[in-house]
């Protein structure tokens, strides 16, 4: 009896070593798999930013964010598109709104890292950014370019894969850049920070 119990635990043991390399290549294959598909993460907006130069009459903008990304074939690198529109009220003490919305696109690089269930990426992009509200059509009257300014961001962030087709953007921190018409410097130096979900394709 002994001595079947003892050939049972050794064939148990064999099987799972077997195994073994079986298993890791699965799971190679199917991050592999992920990190060639699109996705497209949805989320909450935190803007922190300054609207006159000169100091930092500074104040905060919440709102939304879409961004798509299409990874290029056989590589760690993806094109990306991303739409952040944000609201703020109650501006420079005069109960001024300000609506803003950019739109850039850009690369993103995404480090290999296929046995981590956390997926750091970096990213650049450039585009427009649209300004609106009493902000623009109050104070700051000479905002000419308010319909279509420059706008870039640099930054990125870590995802928490939950499966192939979800994960959880536990947080993007970006640096936003805009060139709106201020009377000044016209540079608005921007904080953004994201969070939400990503689903892929």
């Amino acid at each position: 009896m002994r001595f079947r119990v003892e050939w049972a635990w050794m064939l148990l043991a064999i099987a799972a070593v077997s195994q073994g390399p079986r298993v890791a290549r699965a799971q190679a294959a199917e991050a592999s798999n992920e990190a060639g598909r699109p996705e497209l993460a949805l989320g909450y907006s935190y803007v922190r930013s300054n609207a006159p130069p000169g100091g930092c009459t500074c104040f905060n903008q919440n709102g939304g964010s879409a961004e798509f990304a299409w990874p290029l074939r056989a590589s760690q690198f993806a094109v990306v598109g991303d739409v952040t529109a944000t609201y703020a009220g109650g501006i420079a003490g005069g109960g001024y709104g300000l609506t803003m919305s950019t739109y850039t696109a850009g690369m993103r690089y995404v480090p290999k890292m296929e046995r981590s269930a956390l997926k750091p990426f970096g990213q650049v992009l450039v585009g427009i950014g649209h300004a609106s509200g009493t902000l623009v059509n109050g104070p700051d009257t000479n905002v000419g370019n308010a319909g279509a300014a420059f706008a870039s961001i640099i930054g990125g962030g870590v995802d928490w894969r939950l499966n192939g087709r979800w994960s959880i953007r536990l947080a993007e921190a970006d640096y936003l850049l805009t060139t709106f018409d201020n009377g000044g410097n016209n540079h608005q130096n921007n904080l953004r920070i994201n969070t939400g979900v990503v689903v892929r394709f």
